[in-house]
C-alpha cells in the first residue's frame, strides 16, 4: 500500500452491534455471578473511554467542529469541549 492511499475501512454498523452483543452477553456473565471478571469489565470501559477521546481528537484534527462531534454523540457543544478539548492524540 503505497503512502498516500488509505485503508480501507472494515469497520462498520454491523461491526459496532456486534461489540454491543459482546458486551452485554459479557455483563450478563458477571451478573450471573463472576464476580472476578468485573476488574476486567472495568478495565474495557477505561478501553472505551480511552477511544473515545483519541476520536474526538482525530476528528477534530480532521477539521470536524464541536458542533459536529457534539451533535453525533447527543451532548452540548460546551460538555464535548470540556470533556475532551485538553485530550492529545
Amino acid at each position: 500500500m503505497t503512502a498516500n492511499r488509505r485503508r480501507p475501512y472494515v469497520e462498520n454498523d454491523e461491526y459496532a452491534a456486534f461489540v454491543r452483543r459482546v458486551l452485554r452477553a459479557y455483563a450478563r456473565r458477571i451478573a450471573t455471578g463472576d464476580i472476578d471478571a468485573l476488574h476486567e469489565l472495568n478495565a474495557l470501559f477505561e478501553d472505551v473511554e480511552n477511544a473515545l477521546g483519541r476520536s474526538v481528537t482525530g476528528l477534530r484534527l480532521h477539521g470536524y467542529s464541536w458542533a459536529d462531534i457534539s451533535t453525533r454523540l447527543g451532548v452540548t457543544r460546551q460538555a464535548a469541549h470540556q470533556r475532551w478539548a485538553d485530550t492529545r492524540p
